[in-house]
């Protein structure tokens, strides 16, 4: 099945919700594969940023033709089930989902101490994360079933703000989901920013609080950045993955599962690429 004749015969709703800025529900049509179709799933190793970096693979093999890429960046727990989770969820969709291994040598932090330890060198340095994200776009891009015009991106709290940090940086990323990411590490540039970015974020994010948040809106209205930035209600920091809950109360954090908010951000990233690849 060709993508663009799945993508036009396949109906679905997808509503934005009504958030913080009161955004008007919007409808559309969505990629949606075939649900027998034979998921092809892969890892794959290459080198960036003299890192050996690892990357999880998936798309449906039964659409035939060319279709978009979306990247996905984990939390700062590394390239475990919920990244590769999400990854085939896109899948799903009719897209080539690639879930990247950030840190390199597939490392994966099982406690704070040492995801802080990880993601630290990201935060201090935004080039390296960006070099690393260039060199994945770059492989995906050389899939003979992807359309090297559609590429995009979303990414879970530290993946998210990687990937703010990135786009304003300036690459080859035509839109970029950021779930509960941090905000405010790069500066915001009109002679860098060609990305266009959906910005879904937890209003009771207790490390990401409403000063940075009105900082970020300021410093993007300022260049007449192309951005949209939607608050859940009730919603903490990794509001969208199951497992926060029990992650927050093991260690101590305030995170926690919010399937409302999970719901309605999936569906405002789904509509925000059926537009972007229009």
């Amino acid at each position: 099945m060709n993508f663009m004749k799945l993508l036009g015969s396949s109906l679905v709703v997808a509503s934005l919700v009504t958030a913080c800025n009161n955004e008007p529900k919007q409808e559309s049509t969505a990629p949606i594969a075939d649900s027998t179709a034979a998921m092809k799933e892969e890892t794959l190793s290459f080198t960036a940023d003299s890192a050996s970096l690892r990357a999880f693979v998936v798309y449906d093999d039964s659409v035939k033709g060319k279709r978009p890429a979306v990247l996905v960046i984990p939390e700062w727990w590394g390239l475990n089930d919920y990244p590769k989770m999400r990854a085939r969820e896109l899948a799903k969709l009719g897209y080539v989902a690639m879930a990247l291994d950030v840190y390199g040598d597939g490392k994966i932090a099982d406690n704070p101490d040492s995801a802080k330890a990880y993601a630290m060198p990201f935060y201090m340095h935004p080039e390296k994360a960006k070099a690393r994200i260039d060199a994945a776009i770059a492989k995906i891009k050389s899939y003979d079933n992807v359309d090297s015009s559609k590429i995009g991106a979303i990414g879970y709290c530290f993946g998210g703000g990687v990937l703010i940090n990135t786009a304003r940086l300036g690459d080859d990323l035509k839109g970029i989901v950021s779930f509960h990411g941090s905000l405010l590490a790069t500066p915001a540039k009109k002679d860098l920013l060609r990305t266009r970015l959906l910005v879904l974020h937890g209003n009771d994010d207790k490390f990401v609080l409403p000063a940075e948040v009105a900082k970020f809106k300021k410093q993007m209205d300022s260049i007449g950045a192309s951005y949209t930035f939607i608050g859940y209600d009730s919603a903490t920091h990794a509001f969208t993955n199951p497992a926060s809950t029990a992650t927050g109360q093991k260690f101590k954090m305030p995170i926690a599962y919010n399937a409302k908010a999970d719901s309605a951000s999936w569906d405002a990233m789904k509509g925000f690429f059926i537009d972007l690849f229009k």
